[in-house]
């Protein structure tokens, strides 16, 4: 917790004057409380026993420094909730581009176990919860510590008893304080975990809700989400059963100091060891010096909520990414696009069975390579050991004769073009889509890239042409569009290796044979991989691996392959008859 609470306040460094000034102006606004019941004093102790010329004359200099004293406070309370609220909105700033820069390092074996909705409560409510107690934990503190002593002082000051009648409840209270306080910490964690499960289920309803209206399963999926909900709604009354005996016992204590100090004071006015004003003035001061207790409380909620929420934070920043550049990592440039896969070896995680084994493959540049097989035999996997969306777990890849854990992964991703069967089209524009391939092109190079890919015509027949907005993952195109833009993506980025991961296989007949046209076209004098579950399409494809459970089970061409009789013409003549 040592450390945690070190990283957070690590946050403040660059707000330093900010969180400075913060903290004078709450000194400020708590010393002007503790000023008032000393002025009610003056007037009950002193001033009343004087003449009316001398109160009417003292009362008006003491108006007038209590509107003064007023007139700072309204400032020091303004500067607090409009500047340290900024200082909090500018932290969470900082921590929110810190996590997201940090994820987009983290690999796909991070994500291949991680659900969208639950990174997303991390982002937002997380930090929104961890930048309110940046801002109002110090003053809070501040303020609250700055009156509860200097209550206590003055307390001790007016009556040494009265004020040990007050401390005797004091030890009680912070003993039953710090146990409460440790079975919030876990209760409120633990609605943490809850609401970021339920964020990651709205988050998958909402994505697939075309799926979920289309097999009518909306009863389901709120039964799902009932289920859900429930689970977050008894760990909140988990957390909120120890809140409540926390406030309510908090609240009692309060309470007995005041109760302690009037049954005191009564019996030490009977014995003339305090007179009634003292007694006054005392109420008043405990009263001061409750209301901070209470702020205590309200804070110690708030310190639940954004430390359990800063853990969280770690526990992200602490995820190191499996997949980043080395130490002595080398530019790479004027790519040819050889590429080899030397006695490589595969598998996603260390208790998990290898998914390839002993591959040995040369590619020469500009080949056109075909990979088909069984689904789960390895093809999608061997061409992610490419870009190194993974690493190999034995063996190496290397491109050029450079291994490509030695080079540069932006060098490495920059120099390959990936079109898949699941296309990812962002929010925005069709202009903004394909740009997306080269941030720096020109107007001219993207039209000119989507006239490649056989996209210009259907672009210009759109409401808006290139500026029409596509909505969510390009809702509103069909999938040969769609598939047409991701490729008129990668001939802006012009890359000299490509990897078509069926990238056909789920369009119609007529789309199909458009978007193989624009492949093609792409294909030409580049280093292409192109993972086929149509056989149709690969026929003219220079070199066809077959792989199998087993590894590369037979290579050829299209022919070869047909007049061998083994899997390939199996596969081949079961699509043949199909059809």
């Amino acid at each position: 917790m040592r450390e945690n609470l070190k990283k957070m306040i690590s946050y403040y460094g660059p707000y330093r004057k900010i969180f400075w000034a913060d903290m004078f102006f709450a000194m400020l606004s708590a010393g002007i409380a503790l000023l008032l019941p000393l002025v009610v004093r003056y007037v009950t102790y002193t001033l009343a026993y004087l003449g009316k010329e001398e109160i009417l004359s003292q009362i008006t200099w003491i108006a007038a420094i209590l509107l003064a004293l007023v007139a700072v406070d309204w400032y020091s309370k303004y500067f607090i909730a409009n500047y340290g609220h900024v200082m909090g909105a500018r932290i969470e700033y900082d921590m929110r581009a810190q996590i997201f820069d940090h994820l987009q390092k983290l690999s796909f074996a991070f994500y291949d176990n991680q659900k969208v909705g639950q990174l997303m409560s991390r982002i937002t409510t997380d930090l929104f919860d961890i930048t309110e107690l940046m801002h109002h934990g110090p003053e809070n503190i501040i303020l609250s510590l700055i009156k509860i002593i200097g209550a206590l002082a003055i307390l001790l000051q007016i009556s040494p008893l009265l004020a040990l009648a007050a401390f005797a409840v004091l030890p009680f209270m912070f003993v039953f304080a710090y146990f409460m306080n440790r079975k919030m910490r876990l209760a409120f964690r633990q609605n943490r975990v809850r609401i970021a499960e339920i964020n990651a289920q709205i988050e998958d309803n909402l994505s697939g809700i075309r799926v979920v209206k289309s097999f009518a399963n909306e009863a389901i999926e709120n039964e799902k989400f009932r289920a859900g909900n429930d689970g977050f709604l008894s760990a909140k009354k988990n957390s909120y059963h120890y809140m409540g005996h926390f406030s309510a016992g908090m609240g009692a204590f309060t309470t007995l100091i005041q109760v302690s100090v009037i049954t005191i004071g009564a019996v030490l006015i009977a014995y003339g060891k305090v007179d009634a004003a003292d007694l006054v003035t005392f109420v008043l001061y405990i009263s001061v010096f409750t209301e901070p207790v209470r702020t205590l409380i309200d804070f110690t909620e708030q310190f639940q909520n954004g430390y359990t929420g800063f853990e969280r934070f770690c526990e992200i920043m602490a995820v190191e990414p499996d997949i980043a550049d080395c130490a002595d990592a080398v530019p790479l440039k004027n790519v040819r696009g050889d590429i080899a896969f030397e006695n490589v070896s595969f598998q996603y995680e260390e208790d998990a069975g290898r998914v390839l084994n002993h591959i040995n493959l040369k590619v020469p540049a500009g080949a056109y390579m075909a990979l088909v097989g069984s689904s789960g035999a390895g093809k999608s996997t061997l061409c992610s050991l490419i870009p190194r969306f993974y690493d190999v777990t034995g063996g190496a890849v290397t491109i050029d004769g450079v291994d490509v854990r030695k080079v540069r992964l932006a060098d490495l991703r920059s120099q390959i073009g990936i079109v898949q069967q699941d296309v990812y089209l962002f929010v925005g524009t069709v202009y903004d889509n394909i740009r997306y391939g080269r941030p720096d092109a020109t107007r001219e190079e993207v039209i000119e890239a989507a006239k490649n890919a056989n996209a210009h015509d259907f672009i210009m027949s759109l409401p808006n042409g290139y500026e029409t907005d596509i909505g969510q993952r390009g809702i509103k195109l069909s999938g040969g569009q769609k598939q047409r833009l991701s490729i008129a993506r990668v001939f802006l980025k012009n890359p000299p290796i490509l990897i078509f991961d069926e990238a056909t296989s789920a369009l119609d007949n007529e789309s199909e044979r458009v978007v193989q046209e624009s492949l093609e076209k792409l294909a030409a004098n580049r280093t292409t991989f192109v993972i086929a579950h149509r056989l149709s399409t690969i026929k003219s494809a220079e070199r066809i691996l077959v792989l199998t459970d087993e590894g590369i089970a037979e290579e050829g061409t299209h022919d070869e392959l047909l007049e061998k009789k083994g899997i390939y013409e199996k596969l081949y003549s079961m699509q043949f008859h199909r059809v």
